[in-house]
């Protein structure tokens, strides 16, 4: 039986046997509204429409400023929708719910500029503000309202865990250390920010951790199943990911952010690659670009399940051949 709806003189109008009436504050309503369906707003570090991959070096020699973009809700090549500020490699990449963002990298030389771009509308990025220092091979965080930049080669390695607002263009300031000087990368949880492996004088398995909510230091909170460096990092809402690495592993390793634990290897790529850059949909990670066997630039994009542990499958291609660890982000 349908719901009678009557439109009173008074303003009012009534549902049945409810009355909604209108107030200067607002309205007023005396039943009650059961929602049946609602939309789940993914963390931060995830994104439910598109993946970026930015910068990158098809060859040791040549560095791009291409912005490429690919979509989540289906497997299929990126497109080029954009240019960074200037051409770069080894940066790291941040994402806010309207932005993407590049620090640092190498250009040469070592940089350490902010860079932003829009994700509403394919348009190139702009220099926004600076980190603490020059440096690559660093990792990228991203809470709800900041970007993060931590470790990385200034060089030399650096422990430095930098903050920069997303509400405002600024420069970054230094909030913590991590447990040691280092390259990593980065995977962020809704509380916490991650930097795992890397190299300090050789590649380390560390896993660090440190606060969103507070300024503060890294602690080790466990290992990779293997020491690497130039790997790929992606978040689920409940793990973090390290994919691939130096010099020929294709090795998929995941730990939990509920607790602190050591990682499990969960699968492998469809490559043994290594300077790829890594990206994180609310279903599934993916990993774009790098080296494979010797080839200093490699174009595929790679995808494996959150939901369940597996290997990751080839799902298409960037638009540009690149290596030495493109920034990657999310929206």
């Amino acid at each position: 039986m349908a719901t009678e709806i009557k439109f009173n003189a008074d303003g009012t109008i009534n549902f049945g046997d409810y009355t909604l009436t209108f107030t200067d504050e607002g309205f007023e309503f005396d039943g009650s509204i059961l929602a049946t369906e609602y939309e789940t707003v993914p963390p931060q570090a995830q994104g439910s429409i598109s993946g970026y991959t930015s910068g990158g070096s098809p060859t040791p020699a040549n560095y791009v400023n291409t912005i490429d973009k690919f979509p989540f809700a289906v497997d299929a090549n990126a497109t080029d929708v954009g240019d960074l500020t200037q051409a770069n490699r080894s940066l790291a990449g941040q994402s806010s719910t309207e932005s993407g963002y590049s620090s640092g990298g190498f250009t040469p030389p070592y940089t350490n500029v902010i860079q932003k771009f829009p994700f509403a509308v394919d348009a190139n990025a702009t220099d926004v503000g600076d980190l603490t220092q020059n440096r690559g091979f660093l990792g990228g965080q991203s809470s709800t309202e900041n970007g993060y930049a931590s470790g990385g080669n200034a060089p030399p390695s650096t422990n430095t865990i930098d903050k920069f607002p997303f509400s405002a263009d600024a420069n970054a300031t230094d909030v913590g250390d991590l447990t040691q000087a280092r390259w990593g990368i980065g995977q962020s949880s809704e509380v916490s920010g991650y930097t795992s492996g890397g190299n300090a004088g050789g590649d380390v398995d560390t896993i660090d951790k440190f606060p969103f909510a507070t300024d503060g230091n890294a602690t080790d909170v466990g290992d990779l199943t293997v020491a690497r460096t130039r790997s790929s990092g992606q978040s689920s809402d409940i793990s973090g990911y390290v994919a691939g690495g130096f010099s020929t592993l294709d090795v998929i390793d995941k730990f939990p952010f509920a607790t602190d634990g050591n990682a499990t290897d969960v699968g492998d790529l469809t490559h043994q690659t290594y300077n790829t850059t890594g990206q994180s949909g609310t279903e599934s990670g993916y990993v774009s670009g790098g080296v494979l066997n010797g080839n200093p630039g490699f174009d595929h994009i790679q995808k494996f399940p959150f939901a369940t542990d597996g290997n990751a499958t080839d799902v298409g291609n960037l638009t540009v051949q690149r290596n030495n660890i493109p920034a990657g982000q999310q929206v």
